[in-house]
């Protein structure tokens, strides 16, 4: 009978039949398992840990997010920038002419206006000769007038331009005729390779707007002492500003300040009203009305009713303006002088 060795084989020696006498050692190829006889099991290099795993997760997760989000910008950025442009071109607005010339055409329309609407018909021919430039080939000659009676309209102004597109529009001019305030609209054509407009359809006269309501306002406080103090000299210069007399403006002008007048185109006849606002300042905006007299042959009287020619007469005209004037020791200057705003008291 064979005598089995004393020998005890240590366990860590490889092809040991025997499981190793210390499974949780970090050499242990298979603490669950014994590994095959004869092969060795290579060592396990996965995370030492197993509570730090899913930090990687995440960390992969939060990559791939974040690739995506460059891929798909990349891709919508081009797209976006292309769709809007697209409709930039469609929906944007056009210019608000429509590259018509709109001065040339209101110039044009004008002329034509004072053609079209002064009419006599004992100078019938003249006025469709006139006329011709305006029209098109083949037009009626008195473009719908029947050469009976009269019209006179003048004052012709340009209102308002409708282009339709950079060759067509309707320009509308005010007039007056009589003492009525009216519109005149005018179609027109313009041909761009030429630059040449023409008249593409019949006008049409409207009422112009009523006037606007001017709201009431209140009456101003007035210094009284002030314009005891200034009415003297303010009637003065005006006497001078109408003359131009430079020697005496100066008297009546700031330091520094150089004032010219009418040079004889009216007479002063009177100072009829002067409004200084309530105010402790050595500098004030004073309302001036003052009479002129329009030269005739004779001087300006306060009553132009008697006989003869009214237009012959010396006439009378009355207006209002805006000086501000400085005190300096017990005397007002003049520093400057210009056409009243809204009509006070």
């Amino acid at each position: 009978m064979a005598r089995r060795s004393a020998v005890q084989r240590d366990p860590r020696i490889s092809d040991d039949p025997e499981l190793s006498a210390y499974p949780d050692a970090f050499d242990d190829p298979g603490p669950r398992s014994a590994p095959a006889r004869g092969r060795r099991v290579p060592r396990r290099g996965g995370w030492s840990g197993g509570g730090g795993r899913w930090l990687v997760w995440v960390g992969r997760a939060v990559l791939w997010a974040l690739i995506v989000v460059i891929v798909v910008n990349g891709v919508r950025a081009p797209f976006e920038r292309f769709t809007r442009q697209g409709a930039t071109g469609q929906n944007a607005p056009a210019p608000a002419d429509q590259g018509f010339p709109r001065t040339q055409a209101t110039s044009f329309a004008s002329q034509f206006a004072a053609v079209y609407l002064n009419f006599d018909a004992v100078r019938a021919s003249e006025r469709a000769g006139r006329l011709a430039p305006f029209l098109p080939d083949g037009a009626e000659p008195q473009f719908g007038w029947d050469g009976l009676g009269r019209m006179s309209a003048g004052a012709i102004q340009p209102y308002d331009v409708q282009a339709e597109d950079a060759q067509n529009a309707v320009v509308t001019l005010m007039f007056q005729a009589g003492n009525r305030r009216q519109l005149l609209s005018v179609p027109v054509f313009y041909d761009s390779e030429t630059e040449r407009f023409v008249v593409s359809g019949r006008p049409g006269i409207l009422p112009a707007p009523a006037s606007a309501a001017l709201p009431a306002e209140g009456e101003p406080q007035r210094d009284a002492t002030a314009e005891q103090e200034l009415r003297t000299s303010m009637a003065n210069f005006f006497k001078a500003y109408a003359a131009s007399d430079t020697a005496s403006l100066q008297q009546y002008a700031a330091a520094g300040v150089t004032l010219e007048g009418f040079g004889g185109a009216f007479t002063f006849v009177e100072l009829k009203d002067l409004v200084v606002p309530l105010d402790s300042g050595a500098s004030r905006k004073v309302t001036a009305t003052v009479v002129w007299g329009v030269p005739g042959d004779g001087s300006p009287t306060a009553d132009s009713t008697s006989g003869g020619d009214p237009g012959e007469m010396n006439g009378k005209l009355e207006q209002s303006y805006l000086l501000t004037v400085v005190k300096q020791g017990d005397k007002w200057f003049v520093e400057s002088i210009g056409g009243a705003g809204r009509s006070v008291g």
